[in-house]
């Protein structure tokens, strides 16, 4: 069934580098003073996540910074390989996580569009039915077709979200990033994921808003140090997080 994602057993770890050796004199040194010598530690930043979501579901990931939504809602992208367990996702995944991924900073903001359409599969003739609809969502109006290196960060989050929800997806990625817009722009995006719910899309997504979480989503989690603390009703998980950060 398109549109929904499973998560087993899901476990992330990262190897920290203490005391690297930037140069051959430091790693000379090293043979002969253990103090000089590159520490390696094994970092878990995910703990046996088991996680189902359900076809047109919206789903919240809430939690300290540092418990590791970022890096599940990563896993789920596929951009992480999960260090133990198994993630099985169902549908065309777009993710809107972290700003300018996937565009090219010297490509105009309509060639960027049309470059990351084609790696979600997208023709130019599918590309050109949907470009008119991307740029008058984004409202960038000529900056268009300006090289986004100019671009503020609210121009990228413009440009990235217009195209990710544009995208027909099955699956929509969120991540704090609609936190740079303003609050015009994060109304129109809310709408927009509405409208997206409404016809069956997946949405997960990331946000330290707490009333957007209360609002848009039918189910959260809760994460801490890389564990799932609490699943269920948003209200009653917000409110356990908010204990969370008083303990």
């Amino acid at each position: 069934m398109g549109g929904t994602v499973e998560l087993r057993g899901v476990s992330k770890a990262f190897v920290l580098r203490h005391n690297p050796a930037h140069n051959i004199k430091i790693r000379f040194l090293g043979v002969f003073h253990p103090r000089h010598r590159e520490q390696l530690e094994k970092f878990w930043a995910l703990h046996e996540i088991n996680l189902t979501v359900r076809k047109g579901e919206c789903l919240g990931l809430i939690g300290p910074n540092g418990s590791g939504k970022s890096t599940l809602l990563r896993i789920m992208a596929s951009i992480y390989r999960p260090t133990a367990g198994e993630v099985i996702v169902r549908g065309r995944v777009a993710p809107m996580i972290e700003l300018g991924v996937g565009f090219q900073a010297d490509l105009t903001g309509q060639e960027n569009v049309y470059l990351n359409t084609s790696l979600y599969g997208l023709s130019r003739r599918e590309t050109d039915a949907i470009y008119q609809q991307i740029v008058g969502f984004s409202e960038l109006g000529e900056f268009i077709d300006v090289p986004i290196k100019n671009y503020s960060t609210g121009m990228y989050a413009r440009l990235g979200f217009s195209v990710a929800v544009y995208l027909d997806p099955d699956i929509l990625l969120i991540d704090e990033v609609l936190a740079v817009g303003d609050e015009h722009f994060q109304q129109k995006c809310l709408q927009r994921m509405g409208e997206l719910r409404r016809r069956g899309t997946t949405i997960i997504l990331v946000s330290h808003g707490m009333q957007t979480i209360e609002e848009m989503c039918d189910r959260a989690c809760l994460l801490v140090r890389g564990r799932l603390d609490a699943e269920g009703d948003p209200r009653k998980v917000v409110a356990r997080y908010r204990e969370v950060l008083s303990a």
